[in-house]
């Protein structure tokens, strides 16, 4: 580490935070106000004219959300961030700013099931159409490719299955059809891997799970790479055409490698409004701090309690990429060397009924909707988050009547097992 290029572990800790000027805090305070007071009308003026950059209301900006911004913006190697109120309004902000009624765009068919019902059902209300192809085959994305296509969609660590997917491969197909590739780095986090030296140009997460860390706080953010051209095939015109509202300023050409993300501030956040609020973004820059101590004992202890399970009478697979028989052990290797991730899926032998007694049987597990938090979780995705998929739709995604999906925790990993088997010997 450099003071010019400092590490991951000090960027986690450090980016984007000042001591404050007025009390001299070394905290970053939560901003709790609604507004911001201007220094005169020319100064209210300018902010509104996007002439200069200023605090102007907490739906748009605030100082607390700005450290975070700027420290998930450092950790992932991206020109700019903007903090929203979760993963899902990440997601549709990334896509108001791209796409028109009648556009389509490509995703991978492996996505947590809540994506796959915003794109499949929630996103018919604008007009957009979304595609899917399978991770496993980048060619299948090109085969979905038409001249309404805006963007191509995945997961870097492909939520419930845990698999690895060949970023730079789709990347390939990206670019050679002048679309952005746009990834969710939800569960790989940036501390095992970062989407945008892999050839992808915006990146989200949702901030609740492993960055947060802790299961108290909601929050989503978009990552601008600053990698794409907006103006090149004139497919964008939020980007790349005189705005309307703002004088007839061009965001592209105005702001250059950050323009996607004043843009999904500027025109998305401020008009659908899915602000983050000050104490969440507070709790989310703290837990970020402790993000590569804890990946780290989550991937450590993921790895041996596959490793216990795989010997088990009663599980028929389990699918973990850590595991050097896996068939996604080659692409862990490449992509995610330090771990495989914390969240993986395994088959009960007795199947949906089966997976449903296993889950009620857990004592220390928690059985939740969510991955991340530093307690160890588990979830049966067929009877829950999945259930709104159809039955080939669930298996697609990794999500099968006999499927048990784990979220595995820093607790001692003896007590992970322990409970485990306990709840393994009632079946």
């Amino acid at each position: 580490m450099t003071k010019d290029n400092p590490g991951f572990n000090t960027l986690a800790i450090h980016a984007g935070a000042q001591p404050d000027p007025t009390t001299g805090a070394r905290a970053t305070p939560i901003y709790q106000t609604t507004s911001f007071v201007f220094n005169d009308t020319d100064h209210a003026a300018a902010l509104f004219g996007l002439q200069q950059f200023g605090n102007i209301y907490t739906r748009i900006m605030n100082p607390t959300q700005a450290v975070l911004e700027e420290r998930i913006a450092a950790l992932e190697g991206g020109t700019a961030a903007l903090a929203v109120a979760s993963g899902h309004a990440a997601q549709l902000l990334v896509f108001h700013t791209i796409m028109n009624p009648g556009d389509n765009f490509v995703a991978a068919n492996r996505l947590y099931g809540g994506s796959v019902n915003q794109f499949g059902h929630a996103f018919k209300s604008f007009d957009w159409q979304v595609r899917w192809a399978d991770p496993a085959d980048p060619a299948s994305f090109e085969a979905k490719i038409d001249r309404r296509t805006k963007a191509i969609f995945i997961e870097s660590l492909a939520n419930p299955g845990g698999t690895f997917v060949d970023i730079a491969a789709i990347a390939e197909v990206a670019r050679k059809h002048d679309l952005p590739l746009i990834v969710d780095n939800t569960m790989a986090t940036p501390y095992l891997l970062r989407p945008l030296e892999h050839g992808a140009d915006i990146v989200v997460h949702s901030l609740t799970k492993f960055i947060g860390g802790h299961g108290n706080s909601m929050g989503g953010v978009i990552v601008d790479g600053g990698t794409f051209d907006w103006s090149k095939s004139g497919k964008y015109p939020m980007l790349s055409e005189p705005r309307p509202e703002y004088a007839g300023v061009v965001l592209h050409q105005t702001f250059g490698n950050i323009a996607f993300a004043i843009a999904a501030r500027v025109l998305g956040l401020r008009d659908f409004g899915p602000a983050i609020s000050p104490f969440n973004a507070f709790m989310l820059v703290t837990g970020a701090e402790t993000l590569p101590l804890r990946m780290q004992r989550h991937c450590d202890n993921a790895l041996a309690v596959a490793k216990w399970l795989k010997t088990h009478d009663k599980i028929s697979w389990v699918n973990y990429a850590g595991l050097e028989d896996d068939p996604n052990h080659a692409l862990q290797q490449r992509y995610s060397p330090k771990g495989a991730g914390a969240v993986f899926t395994f088959g009960l032998k007795g199947g949906y009924e089966a997976g449903k007694r296993f889950v009620e049987g857990l004592e220390m597990f928690s059985h939740l909707a969510n991955i991340g938090d530093t307690r160890s979780l588990v979830i049966h995705p067929a009877s829950t988050t999945h259930r709104q998929l159809t039955p080939g739709q669930q298996v697609a995604a990794g999500a099968g009547p006999d499927v048990v999906r784990l979220s595995v925790g820093i607790e001692d990993v003896s007590d992970i097992i322990a409970d485990l088997e306990q709840a393994l010997a009632k079946l």
